[in-house]
């Protein structure tokens, strides 16, 4: 989705430093996943990204609208386009948001946008085999229908569990948005409802460690990782030292877990990669999980953070930021004409 630049004179004041972030992200990134830039100029509108675990160090992602049926594998050593996967048998992707990779080895595209608010009472996942060779080909994905519980809405960000693959979606929301329960195996015949497990702040992208014991999730002015535990996100999280970036989008993990990776839209878009904090406890960052094991219970939120309350203090900042942004935009929309 396109961001008025308006927010990054809001961030400035409402996250002091924020402009110095990615630099300092950068510098703190573990070794054996830094960062990169896009250098392919199809790729002008990166909305997603997922770290392969058959081809180390490439990523996957895709535009967010007006490109085609296209997912990109983009080598983080020279940020060039080694794939481009040309899914058929899904029709017109409409508003393409989000990519996520499962632990049976296919990847999950989220069609899930949807800017004007619940004009769509349907969006769309679409599911591929990750490809064992890089190169470009064309395969015919599966596609599953989609319908939230409580109705239409927005929404950019998709994640599907590395344990259980079940598969989540956070909307997007100007007062609430919240994050839906997929059903525990999607079915392509039927219509897939989604239902509301927890509220969230106003989520551009996340994604769960490799071990499914945390949930990471990003806002236009806001990181912060959860615990995971019972099928939902714990407490009040920890703050991430994401960086400042004028269209934030995208986030994923490397594939062996110790490092995220931030990422935005724009043509040659830099993906920015932070090095992820031990959690509480003094462990080491999470190990992939195995297919089929148990589903990781997930660390204790940081001191001072833990206990109920959900998300309210993660939201603070976020929902500040949300109120100049639309106030700014309602004192500037310019009248209707006559």
């Amino acid at each position: 989705m396109r961001l008025l630049p308006l927010t990054a004179v809001i961030a400035l004041v409402v996250l002091p430093g924020s402009a110095a972030a990615a630099a300092e992200s950068s510098a703190s990134a573990a070794p054996g996943a830094s960062g990169f830039t896009i250098t392919d100029p199809r790729i002008k509108e990166s909305s997603g990204l997922a770290a392969s675990r058959i081809h180390p160090g490439v990523y996957w992602t895709h535009n967010d609208s007006d490109d085609g049926p296209y997912v990109y594998a983009v080598d983080s050593a020279t940020g060039k386009t080694v794939a481009r996967v040309t899914l058929t048998g899904i029709g017109t992707p409409r508003d393409v948001e989000a990519i996520s990779l499962g632990p049976d080895g296919q990847l999950y595209v989220g069609d899930i946008g949807d800017n004007l608010n619940g004009t769509w009472d349907h969006v769309w996942i679409y599911r591929f085999p990750e490809p064992k060779q890089l190169a470009d080909v064309t395969v015919k994905a599966e596609q599953f229908t989609v319908k939230y519980a409580d109705g239409a809405r927005n929404a950019e960000a998709l994640m599907v569990h590395p344990v259980t693959g079940r598969v989540y979606i956070a909307s997007k929301s100007e007062d609430k948005g919240g994050l839906y329960e997929g059903p525990q195996q999607l079915s392509a015949s039927g219509t897939n409802v989604f239902r509301r497990v927890a509220d969230l702040p106003w989520v551009t992208d996340g994604a769960f460690s490799p071990d499914g014991g945390r949930l990471t999730l990003r806002g236009y002015f806001f990181a912060r990782t959860y615990p995971w535990k019972d099928g939902k996100p714990q407490g009040e999280g920890e703050r991430v030292d994401a960086p400042w970036q004028g269209q934030a989008e995208s986030v994923t993990y490397s594939a062996d877990g110790s490092t995220l990776l931030f990422g935005s839209e724009g043509e040659s878009s830099r993906v920015v990669a932070v090095a992820v904090k031990p959690a509480a406890g003094g462990s080491a960052a999470p190990a992939p999980a195995k297919p089929g094991s148990a589903p990781a219970a997930g660390a204790p939120g940081p001191a001072g953070e833990q206990g109920g309350g959900g998300f309210t203090k993660g939201a603070a900042v976020l929902a500040v930021g949300t109120a100049l942004v639309f106030g700014a935009k309602r004192l500037f929309r310019r009248k209707p004409r006559d």
